[in-house]
């Protein structure tokens, strides 16, 4: 490739697929070196695609941890295996994944089946592998026909470095991604080097909720793909997943998360390990889009959510979903229950929609571009001290006087205030309300500091 018009390749994709509990979230974060997937000693951890950019010997591909794959389950494993197969199908390599402790099962057989059909790009990892016994057991593996395996030990970093100078050797060269007619559509890390590209700057919004208030199904709606996997099963999403959207008014990267719970009801690591990821998602994201289940009402575990998500500083968009479910009454009482119960949030827009048919789903776009528009604004200098004098020609300050202001900081706006006394915090609010009103600060939060004059 020459220098002289660079090109936004797409990398090669390498997917991780196996049974559950074999230890391929495990394999993972010792790739990365860091804990990346959620790891538990318990089938089913993992549940969505989760998909991160590496770099071997000066080769970057993508690498794609997936749920378990269960040839015969319930509702839930069967989307899970559909993901995983999904991301298998679309790469360039796949990494069958095997417990070697175990030896072959029913279940490493039927993978293998599905496999074979999705694939013809697989190679066998035995993992586990700690001693020279299990190096011979392994061995075993063989027979599946993908070519000799891979010995490695997750845990303990064995054979690491090996898997992966066979996998870069087995990769194609990354490629000029083919772009369909254009049109706005999903930009998944799939898509590569184009996808990471485009959304280095991309504004991130975060789907924040308890858990199966709908988050996923609006998060697939949006992105228009069934990129998470939906269920009625509270907790389903685990891991905090990023997709990359194209729209009319440019690309923005949406964040799905694991429900939050109270902190009492966290009794598994996996659990917290979602909170934790949730939260981090939370702090970098742009914009947050609280999600509501609008059957339920406003329970006092999402008035501590929304604290969080106001404490983070980024502009808020309540969501009612289900908001189809409710009837005239039901929807009053609940339009008094936000007002009461999210008050400290009255910034914020509230969009009623329903994620399952879509209804109102077209009113979020909008809302999050006036979100965005308003967390970056500046205000001139000048125009603020106007603002100022008039609020306060309007509503003396009392026992003090505001000398002057500055706008210290976007993202959000943070006005700084110079006055001879203390404010008091009421009138703070005044001002505040004041100064949103005046320049459309609506959708975000704005940040008041207050100095005295002649101290820092």
């Amino acid at each position: 490739m020459t220098s002289a018009a660079p090109i936004a390749l797409r990398l090669p994709v390498v997917a991780i697929a196996g049974r559950p509990n074999v230890g391929k979230s495990t394999l993972v974060n010792r790739i990365f070196g860091r804990r990346m997937a959620i790891v538990e000693e318990k089938p089913g951890v993992t549940r969505d695609r989760i998909e991160l950019k590496a770099d071997w010997r000066g080769r970057e591909f993508l690498l794609v941890d997936t749920g378990g794959v269960i040839e015969h389950g319930d509702a839930l494993e069967r989307k899970v295996t559909d993901q995983a197969l999904r991301a298998a199908k679309s790469a360039d390599l796949v990494l069958f994944v095997l417990d070697a402790t175990t030896g072959i099962t029913g279940e490493d057989e039927a993978v293998a089946q599905l496999l074979r059909r999705t694939s013809d790009k697989v190679l066998v990892v035995a993992n586990k592998v700690d001693s020279s016994r299990q190096e011979l057991e392994a061995w075993e593996l063989v027979r599946f026909g993908f070519g000799e395996p891979v010995l490695v030990s997750a845990l303990h970093g064995r054979g690491i470095g090996d898997l992966l100078d066979v996998v870069v050797d087995r990769l194609p060269a990354a490629t000029e991604p083919e772009v369909p007619a254009a049109e706005p559509g999903e930009l998944d890390a799939a898509d590569g080097g184009a996808s990471e590209a485009a959304g280095e700057d991309a504004p991130a919004v975060a789907i924040v909720g308890r858990p199966n208030v709908g988050k996923s199904t609006l998060f697939n709606r949006l992105v228009g793909a069934d990129r998470s996997v939906v269920h009625d099963v509270p907790g389903t999403t685990r891991d905090a997943i990023d997709t990359l959207v194209e729209t009319e008014d440019g690309p923005l990267r949406f964040i799905d998360t694991a429900g939050l719970r109270r902190k009492s009801r966290i009794d598994e690591e996996t659990e917290y390990y979602s909170l934790v990821r949730s939260l981090a998602a939370i702090d970098r994201a742009d914009v947050a889009l609280l999600v509501l289940d609008a059957a339920e009402g406003v329970t006092h575990q999402e008035q501590r959510l929304a604290e969080r998500v106001d404490a983070a500083g980024s502009p808020v968009v309540i969501l009612l979903n289900k908001w189809d479910l409710l009837d005239t009454e039901a929807r009053l009482a609940l339009a008094r229950d936000v007002e009461d119960r999210l008050g400290f949030l009255d910034y914020a827009p509230v969009i009623r929609i329903s994620a399952m048919s879509g209804q109102g789903v077209h009113r979020v776009l909008p809302a999050i571009g006036a979100a965005l528009e308003a967390y970056h604004q500046r205000i001139p200098t000048a125009q603020l001290n106007d603002a100022i004098k008039a609020i306060q020609a309007q509503h003396p300050a009392p026992g003090a006087r505001i000398m002057y202001a500055v706008q210290g900081a976007v993202d959000p706006p943070t006005v700084t205030l110079f006055s001879n006394r203390r404010l008091q915090p009421h009138y703070l609010r005044y001002v505040e309300k004041q100064l949103r009103e005046r320049f459309a600060l609506g959708p975000t939060p704005l940040k008041l500091r207050v100095r005295l004059r002649g101290k820092s």
